[in-house]
């Protein structure tokens, strides 16, 4: 369908009152009809990849973006699929792609979900966000653009795969500014943008946005195929003192700075950095507990960034939805307990909060959650010691959406002298698949099965 037939089946309102008042991804409770619920578990924050459809190429996409997935659902389907996920408790649905606005039909998606009383915001590239298409957006009822800036100009367009995709980025920042709708960012952490925060911060704030998320780049999808891009776990020290300077500076700014459910978890920083979040750290991972993800062809798993046979529930079929949040692969982070546990994060003190952090990034790191070298707690810990932690690829990802290679975590000696004479003090060897082993930590995989 295209953006002007699908303007033209767009009801048309009398003003913005005529939408019903918006329900929020908060946990905890819910509206309905007018009238606040507490709530049972159920997905607040719905992820939902509409198309594979892309016009950017960026080195670090986790689903491969490019061309639509076979069988991406039906306008139809999609607005079934949206009464669905009001009726199972979701009050924000957030679109992405791919690239969202690459489907016609995705203005008349936004007015599904704000008709049915859902927050819909979009994260975008906005590469292709004319003024036709955020116009169409506003007269659907869109209520926010978190737009992906990742950097400097050179960083940018070099990640992003297309020459002059952040000039174009921030017109679309402009563009959406001048129709009052409400716009943010968010930026990738990688070894390309790090250097680049500073000033990015400047021109974001300079162009009206006052949000902005902040992600590592994680070891999955087109990532995976540049290990170079990562950060390493030693890292961490420094970022977070570079980020706790960032954040005061996004306070003086009126900047809300977010870190993102992969960034993390705790230090001595973490109160600041999540002042803006509810209980003001790190709540465990929340895919399948408070947030869903869904798949251009109607594949339904806990999170937009977690793939493969033990992450994804079955595709959606009209009236199957409630059955889905109930299967197995949504409820592993619901059921599982410390057991799932291995490595330092046995160990944490942190553990029975934390679990092991973010499950998109510690799964594809390492083949299974519960051992994850992305913390800054960990970090701190082996610098007080003298040691740091860094990772290695021991195996590639074979180049499908969202897959992912294999790491092991080394331990080692912080001080240059001493590693070169005693090399490192310990490996934890990537573990198989929670599909080969779906309970517990699992266990080493065998150099032959990593052929």
């Amino acid at each position: 369908m295209k953006l002007s037939e699908a303007r033209r089946r767009l009801p048309v309102l009398a003003d913005d009152r005529a939408l019903p008042e918006p329900d929020t991804r908060r946990a905890g409770s819910r509206r309905v009809d007018g009238a606040v619920l507490r709530d049972q578990r159920s997905p607040r924050l719905v992820v939902w990849e509409i198309t594979l459809a892309c016009d950017l190429r960026c080195a670090h996409c986790g689903s491969r973006a490019g061309e639509a997935r076979p069988q991406e659902l039906s306008t139809d389907d999609a607005l079934a699929l949206i009464e669905e996920l009001r009726a199972l408790g979701a009050g924000e649905v957030v679109l992405i792609g791919g690239e969202a606005y690459m489907r016609g039909d995705f203005v008349l998606l936004i007015r599904a979900i704000r008709e049915a009383g859902m927050t819909c915001t979009m994260t975008t590239g906005a590469l292709g966000l004319t003024r036709t298409r955020v116009d169409a957006m506003v007269e659907a009822g869109i209520n926010g653009v978190n737009v992906s800036i990742d950097g400097d100009e050179r960083a940018h367009d070099e990640l992003r795969g297309v020459p002059g995709s952040w000039r174009r980025a921030f017109e679309a920042l402009a563009r959406l500014r001048a129709r009052d709708v409400s716009i943010s960012a968010n930026t990738q952490l990688n070894r390309r943008t790090l250097p680049t925060l500073d000033g990015l911060l400047e021109r974001l704030h300079a162009a009206g946005a006052r949000g902005w998320q902040l992600q590592i780049t994680a070891p999955f999808g087109r990532a995976a195929d540049d290990p170079e891009l990562l950060l390493q776990p030693y890292d961490y020290p420094d970022l977070f003192q570079r980020l706790d300077r960032l954040e005061r500076r996004c306070a003086a700014l009126g900047v809300r700075l977010f870190p993102a459910n992969n960034l993390g978890y705790f230090g001595p920083h973490a109160g600041r950095l999540r002042r803006w979040q509810r209980g003001g750290h790190y709540p465990g991972c929340q895919a399948g507990r408070s947030s869903l993800g869904i798949e251009a062809d109607g594949a339904i798993k806990g999170c937009p960034s977690l793939g493969g046979r033990a992450n994804v529930a079955g595709r959606w079929r009209p009236g199957a939805l409630a059955e889905l949040w109930r299967a197995a692969e949504l409820r592993y982070t619901r059921d599982r307990g410390e057991d799932v546990l291995w490595g330092y994060c046995a160990e944490c003190y942190y553990r029975a909060i934390c679990m092991g952090g973010c499950t998109a990034v510690a799964e594809p790191l390492t083949g299974r959650p519960g051992n994850n070298p992305y913390c800054h707690h960990r970090a701190l810990e082996m610098d007080r010691v003298g040691l740091r932690e860094r990772v290695e690829q021991v195996a590639r990802a074979p180049g499908v959406p969202f897959d992912h290679g294999l790491f092991r975590v080394v331990r080692e000696f912080k001080d240059p002298v001493l590693r070169a004479a005693f090399g490192p003090l310990q490996r934890d060897e990537p573990r198989v698949s929670r599909v080969v082993c779906p309970e517990g930590a699992g266990r080493p995989i065998a150099p032959d099965e990593l052929a």
